[in-house]
């Protein structure tokens, strides 16, 4: 059988080309590269035959660095540059061609030209770093590695905006797609602080030379508004386009490599609240759940979220669900966490941010109220999370109810007791004069829950009556204090007047309160429903015609202006 044919090394190629093939008007001398290299000399001295080629085929190196080492041995000027010069200097080291071998040495040459040309130019030293990622540990063993790194950190220190402008913290909105692609894009004033031509990005680099890099950046107290806008552009140049594409379009590799990224973007995040915006750490949250990111990655992401949730939007918790076995459109569990994660944080005595929460979490169980897999039990562990958290506040409850009448409408397969349960974390007493209308004629909500409605609508106007009658006197004396001696007559017949129609408006409400008793005692028997059920629309015009156009009084007006409170 014929052995198979071995692929030639980089040196054995040389050793058998013409000049054509390279370029080089030379075949390699064994006295010249024993005068340039000890390992070589070493070498050499061993092995006294003609071909040498198999001598230099375990050398760890690439055809264009090897050619480059030759020329150099023999004599020929070589072109050093920011992609190369790494690579030369670890070949150079490799081969022993140092100051104790020979005064003219690679080493020496290179080493210069690394420190003179390379290491003080931004770009520069990015490329050359970008080049050692093939043999980084070799690099690394030299400090060439560290030697880059030192240079970048010193320029972003000097410079932060080298790493890219800060970015703009954009509450964005559904009608405002704009803003949420271009509110984190670097600012193109960089390029007016950078001498070279075209300025390289660290972005460009590897995740094992970026991560340790940002690192040693923080470490040395670089502002963390440079690095977060540094870390959002290597998140959108490796990751976020890539988790978009189609399964088939991705190798294992690439999605290993994204997780990786991930991953360690999350540990690179500053713990600052509102540093990084919430839109960005919701974009995060999502690629490590399609890529499957490690718990911890996608808990500490989770957990950013949750402390700053104030400055979130719904489109930020809406993270789709994965898995061939999703059971719901979005991924309510994780939602669940992060308002567990604000609540447990939230320390401040001012109790806005809970409000603004509460609000945030009526607006995203609208939104998904209408996925027809969404549990019932899954709504109400979420509304009670926000219901428990504002229960001394005074924000209104017609959110919650937009919630529940979405959810309602397209659930109908609801029983009677699941509808109940449904409505069951609706305070009716917060509820706007709107929303009780729209309530009132709603032929989804349960019967007890419109009765609850109509009695708090009740006992609003009550309160309202009550309040008028006691502070009556009082605005009557500074009327009649401002008024001429002559108006006394009439002011008084007005007044008399006033007081008369107080009293029958609060007989009036006295008889509908019974009514309410009545029907609620009715409701408990179970004799009652059927007729209610017909009636609900005729009882809120009842209490309109009872009440609301028989008084001029605006406290008490209920002719309210009718207006959509749940738009589709």
């Amino acid at each position: 059988m014929g052995k198979s044919k071995s692929k030639e090394s980089p040196s054995r190629k040389l050793m058998h080309a013409s000049s054509s093939d390279y370029g080089v008007p030379f075949s390699l001398n064994r006295g010249f590269l024993a005068a340039r290299s000890s390992k070589l000399a070493a070498m050499l001295k061993e092995n006294h035959e003609d071909d040498i080629s198999h001598l230099l085929g375990d050398i760890p190196t690439d055809s264009e660095t090897f050619e480059l080492v030759a020329r150099f041995c023999h004599g020929f000027d070589i072109n050093l540059s920011p992609e190369n010069i790494i690579k030369v200097l670890c070949l150079a080291h490799y081969l022993g061609m140092s100051e104790i071998h020979s005064t003219n040495n690679l080493t020496k040459k290179a080493g210069l030209y690394f420190q003179n040309n390379v290491l003080s130019s931004w770009n520069k030293t990015i490329k050359a770093l970008k080049s050692a990622e093939i043999i980084l540990q070799q690099a690394a063993d030299l400090s060439l590695v560290d030697a880059c790194a030192e240079s970048i950190i010193a320029k972003v220190l000097h410079n932060p905006r080298l790493l890219g402008e800060p970015m703009r913290n954009v509450t964005t909105t559904d009608d405002d797609s704009e803003n949420d692609e271009n509110a984190y894009k670097s600012n193109v004033k960089r390029r007016l602080f950078v001498h070279d031509s075209k300025s390289e990005d660290v972005t460009l680099l590897s995740i094992a030379l970026y991560e340790p890099i940002i690192r040693a950046m923080v470490h040395r107290e670089v502002p963390l508004e440079y690095v977060a806008s540094s870390l959002f552009q290597y998140l959108s140049k490796w990751v976020f386009l890539d988790t978009k594409r189609e399964e088939d379009d991705s190798s294992t590799y690439e999605r290993n490599s994204q997780r990786e990224i991930i991953e360690a973007m999350e540990r690179l995040l500053p713990q600052e609240r509102g540093l990084i915006p919430s839109s960005l750490l919701s974009k995060m949250l999502q690629s490590a759940i399609i890529l499957d990111a490690h718990t911890e990655c996608k808990s500490g992401l989770e957990i950013r979220i949750g402390k700053q949730l104030d400055q979130a939007t719904v489109k930020d918790l809406l993270i789709p669900a994965q898995g061939y076995a999703k059971e719901e459109q979005y991924d309510t569990e994780s939602v669940k966490r992060i308002l567990k994660n604000f609540y447990s944080n939230y320390t401040s005595t001012d109790k806005s941010g809970l409000v603004v929460v509460a609000e945030l979490v009526d607006d995203f169980l609208a939104e998904v109220s209408s996925d027809i897999d969404l549990k019932l039990n899954t709504f109400l562990s979420l509304a009670e999370l926000s219901q428990a958290a504002t229960g001394g506040t005074n924000r209104n409850s017609d959110g919650m109810y937009r919630a529940i009448d979405i959810y309602l409408d397209k659930h109908r397969y609801l029983t009677d007791w699941e509808r109940e349960e449904v409505c069951r974390v609706l305070d009716c007493s917060k509820m706007s004069p709107e929303a009780c209308e729209h309530a009132a004629k709603n032929e989804k909500l349960p019967v007890r829950v419109t009765v609850q409605i109509l009695f708090s609508v009740q006992l609003k106007l009550k309160d309202n009556v009550t309040k008028r009658i006691q502070r009556g006197p009082d605005n009557r004396l500074l009327k009649l204090e401002e008024d001429e001696e002559d108006a006394k007559g009439t002011s008084n017949s007005e007044e008399a007047m006033m007081k008369a129609e107080m009293e029958k408006m609060g007989n009036k409400v006295l008889e509908l309160e019974k009514e309410c008793h009545m029907m609620r005692r009715e409701i408990q028997r179970g004799s009652y429903q059927h007729k209610i059920q017909k009636e609900k629309t005729s009882m809120w015009k009842e209490m309109k015609r009872k009440i609301g156009c028989m008084t001029s009084l605006h406290e008490t007006n209920c002719h309210v202006k009718k207006k959509k409170v749940h738009p589709r």
